[in-house]
């Protein structure tokens, strides 16, 4: 079930109300049931996996909860039990055919005859998640962070939870399961908080995300036939679109479950007013960002080995993050970039600060700070371009004529030949639409100013008028500019 379609639009208000509506001991059954009914309206079928998930961790945890901490050893085996189940369920579904693929190009490339067997599994929505919240919930049990869950009823409400079952925040059980077992009564500031992040995040998905993908689509179906100007427009344009897209959804997901009373973990922070690319990945993703931190990248020793393996460690982990995102070399390349931005960061750090000095920008701190977001910016869009890209051939040659093809793009300008400036300057769409996408932008990023400046909180918050005003206007937005057509979430196919 998709957040923007009419079935949640009656499925959420029906489970909102029966929750109030219901005794205590029996609203954990209302949301386990209507979180199995959420995601059998993709596929009845898959729902099979996550109970099988559901089961090998509930049980693998009970028995690593039978052992002390000073026998932690014991609890091994039914924490690789876990692992391995559940990576083994990923790699089946998500990765088989991508390794087949490769082992059968290296065999190739050695001169081995070769054939590798390829299934035809679709990929069950949201798997990526839901397996890596019920890892760390094994991990953590293992560890004694977290006590094993008793009741399997709640436990599955954790791994199913509706509202970031499919594309997160990935929880952890510190957080959600404690939450899950509360009595939460009914509290109108929190519900209308809530609402007022479910349509916030509407917005970024109906009026923004989804009036970019044409445009984006456009370009990168047929990189081949631009060059400069709109290259570089389709690249910023996902860099939106992919933003709006999934904190449109973390939004939708943390304000419908605050509307019950549960607090999820905040997902993203305006990644595009970083700094660094360190920052942004502070605020981009926060939940798989930390998880990976948490989970990999601590484990692997952190930085507290060599300065080499510390290097290494950051690399590894943003390579095994591009690969968490999809089987395919792009999301490989990537990771690996980020991997190489950070470890750059931390190679020229020295370099950097004495270029800052010389160039005295600490005495301009707003230039200095301009320059700091617009170069992250630009390398976070530089990488953007492998995400998107349906090959690394595509990737490369848009990668490549971003600049190369200004020229071209400034004589499209100059001769005003109508054909040929719908096709390049309008990414295939008409001028009004383009204007409008730069207005839904803009309109984002006043909001985020708002959000950011105490000063306009204040104003919004204590002048019924301008409040309102605003809830009306975002209505309407959504109304007359939105896309309306239940489009799937990006972060679905992950």
């Amino acid at each position: 079930m998709l957040f923007n379609s009419f079935e949640f639009l009656v499925f959420f208000p029906t489970v909102f109300l029966l929750y109030f509506l219901l005794p205590y001991r029996f609203r954990w059954v209302l949301l386990l049931i209507a979180s199995y009914i959420f995601y059998m309206f993709w596929r009845i079928d898959y729902t099979i996996i996550i109970i099988i998930s559901t089961l090998i961790d509930y049980g693998c945890g009970r028995m690593m909860d039978r052992y002390p901490d000073e026998e932690r050893g014991k609890r091994k085996y039914w924490l690789w039990l876990s692992l391995l189940s559940n990576l083994g369920i990923l790699f089946t579904f998500k990765y088989y055919n991508f390794f087949s693929s490769a082992a059968e190009d290296l065999a190739n490339l050695l001169g081995v005859s070769y054939a590798a067997p390829a299934f035809q599994l679709l990929l069950p929505m949201g798997i990526s998640f839901y397996t890596f919240q019920t890892m760390s919930y094994s991990i953590d049990v293992y560890y004694g962070r977290t006590k094993a869950e008793r009741h399997l009823g709640i436990f599955a409400l954790f791994v199913t939870f509706f509202p970031q079952l499919v594309a997160g925040p990935i929880e952890r059980a510190e957080n959600l399961l404690n939450q899950l077992k509360q009595k939460h009564d009914f509290e109108y500031q929190r519900v209308t908080n809530g609402l007022r992040l479910m349509a916030w995040g509407l917005f970024k998905k109906m009026v923004i995300a989804d009036r970019l993908a044409p445009m984006v689509n456009e370009v990168y179906s047929t990189p081949e036939e631009y060059a400069g100007i709109p290259l570089i427009l389709a690249t910023v344009f996902f860099a939106f679109q992919i933003y709006c897209d999934f904190s449109g959804y973390s939004d939708i997901a943390i304000g419908s479950a605050n509307v019950m009373g549960f607090k999820l973990m905040e997902n993203f922070r305006t990644p595009y007013h970083a700094r660094s690319i360190k920052e942004f990945w502070g605020r981009w993703h926060i939940s798989l960002s930390t998880w990976f931190r948490d989970y990999l990248y601590i484990p692997l020793g952190g930085n507290r080995v060599l300065k080499w393996r510390w290097y290494y460690n950051i690399f590894i982990t943003f390579v095994v993050s591009g690969l968490w995102h999809g089987a395919n070399w792009t999301f490989i390349v990537w990771g690996a970039l980020h991997g190489v931005y950070l470890v750059f960061a931390e190679v020229s750090r020295e370099q950097r600060n004495s270029l800052v000095e010389t160039l005295g920008l600490k005495r301009l701190p707003w230039l200095h700070k301009a320059l700091q977001v617009g170069t992250t910016f630009s390398l976070v869009c530089l990488a953007w371009v492998f995400f998107r890209a349906n090959t690394i051939n595509d990737a490369w040659y848009i990668s490549t004529h971003m600049l190369s093809g200004l020229s071209e793009s400034v004589n499209v300008i100059t001769y005003n030949i109508d054909g040929l400036r719908t096709e390049w300057l309008y990414l295939g769409q008409s001028l009004p639409k383009l204007l409008a996408a730069f207005f839904v932008i803009g309109i984002l990023e006043l909001v985020q100013l708002q959000q950011k400046s105490k000063g306009l909180q204040l104003m919004f918050s204590h002048n019924p008028l301008i409040r309102w005003s605003g809830y009306y206007i975002l209505v309407a937005l959504i109304i007359f500019m939105g896309v309306f057509g239940q489009n799937e979430f990006i972060y679905f196919q992950f």
